[in-house]
């Protein structure tokens, strides 16, 4: 039920951004205002995982998903309304956007702390994989569902629709048997303090060169491209696609998303890609290269192999760094050390809207993605050299 909960909520998630990212940009037409997207996403996940985090370990996460899901909810509603009504402006996106990042807060660190709940130590690592794959599975159905929403509904009724995609989470986390009070021995800890007690969680594991080194990984990812590329779709699929943009749009979310969930498949029904620091590493260097090739085709069918590849490294690199760092945080810590790596994989993205969305409005999209691989590729390769020297003198 967890897994079918994550999935259902990342498909109405998906699902928005789908219809809203295509009505912003047909009657806006501004990569700037797909920049701003990706940054009001992610910079409530910067000011407010250490919190959400802590504050999880501490109190009930199912309420705190909850209260997510509604915000989620409410947001739906109301780009609707605006949209039925053709009173959209651009404050009003704007607006939206950044609710809609405060309640992704409210559901990332949870959920992540409930995984904990549900199964053991020795599955961690599986249940983490099968989690990302949950939101990979919603991703990939998104775009199917939201443009075929759009088609039947139309785009405003389709929002109004896809309110009642949030429900299976929202009421099934109402009587999950997980939580504090279903926890033996696991005391509440202090919520985090903001700022300085997140500085202070990283110096309490800069000894533990695991944790540090996919911290530094997945902040770096975040910064430099994150899922910036997202929001830009709409431009790529207009310069890629063939007649119809909107198909083509669907389309090449949906490759992404592919090549995540057979990646997921692959990995979890094999056992293959255990869990390690230089794997995670190469992984992320060959999501670079593909980006970048993405980034520079002219050939459509070759931008949906390539993003079909792009997801499968993606849902690999990122499922690996998460399950390092949950299997090497200490107990006493767990609720912190998933807040920061939160903050540094989560928060970090709003830059990628400069990097790949701001920076596109003046150079193309294009050029800003090839450009903001090319600068994550150098950063993993010192990262790499950095982690194998400190493992040789260590």
């Amino acid at each position: 039920m967890f897994f079918i909960g994550n999935a259902s909520t990342m498909l109405a998630d998906n699902v928005e951004h789908v219809i809203t990212y295509w009505v912003m940009f047909q009657k806006f037409h501004s990569p700037e205002l797909g920049g701003f997207a990706v940054i009001s996403h992610w910079v409530p996940f910067l000011l407010f995982s250490g919190y959400s985090g802590a504050l999880a370990s501490r109190h009930d996460p199912r309420r705190m998903i909850q209260l997510g899901m509604l915000l989620f909810m409410s947001v739906s509603l109301c780009w609707g309304v605006l949209i039925a009504t053709d009173t959209l402006q651009i404050w009003h996106a704007t607006v939206l956007l950044t609710i809609h990042g405060c309640a992704g807060v409210l559901w990332g660190p949870p959920s992540q702390l409930l995984i904990h709940d549900i199964v053991d130590r020795d599955q961690l690592p599986s249940a983490v994989r099968l989690t990302a794959t949950s939101r990979y599975v919603g991703t990939l159905l998104g775009p199917a569902v939201g443009n075929g929403l759009m088609l039947l509904l139309g785009s405003s009724h389709g929002l109004f629709a896809n309110v009642a995609i949030y429900l299976p989470m929202l009421l099934w986390l109402w009587r999950a048997p997980y939580g504090p009070r279903f926890r033996h021995g696991d005391a509440p800890r202090p919520a985090i303090g903001g700022l300085a007690d997140a500085i202070a969680t990283l110096r309490s594991i800069r000894g533990n060169p695991i944790i540090l080194s996919m911290t530094l990984l997945a902040g770096a990812v975040a910064f430099f491209v994150g899922n910036a590329y997202q929001a830009q779709m709409p431009n790529f699929a207009t310069d890629l696609g063939h007649g119809n943009a909107g198909v083509a749009y669907a389309a090449l979310t949906a490759a992404d998303a592919a090549g995540a969930l057979c990646g997921a498949i692959m990995l979890e029904a094999r056992g293959l890609l255990s869990p390690r620091v230089g794997t995670a590493l190469v992984l992320s260097m060959l999501w670079c290269i593909a980006l970048g090739s993405f980034a520079l085709t002219h050939s459509y069918p070759l931008a949906l192999i390539i993003l079909f590849c792009a997801g499968f490294l993606e849902l690999a690199m990122n499922a690996m760094a998460q399950a390092l760092v949950q299997l090497n945080a200490p107990s006493d810590l767990r609720g912190h050390v998933i807040g920061v790596f939160g903050m540094a994989a989560s928060g970090l993205r709003f830059v990628s809207g400069i990097t790949v969305g701001l920076l596109g409005g003046l150079v193309g999209v294009h050029a800003s993605l090839s450009s903001a691989a090319a600068a994550l590729f150098i950063v993993i390769a010192v990262l790499s050299i950095w982690q194998r020297t400190r493992q040789r003198n260590g």
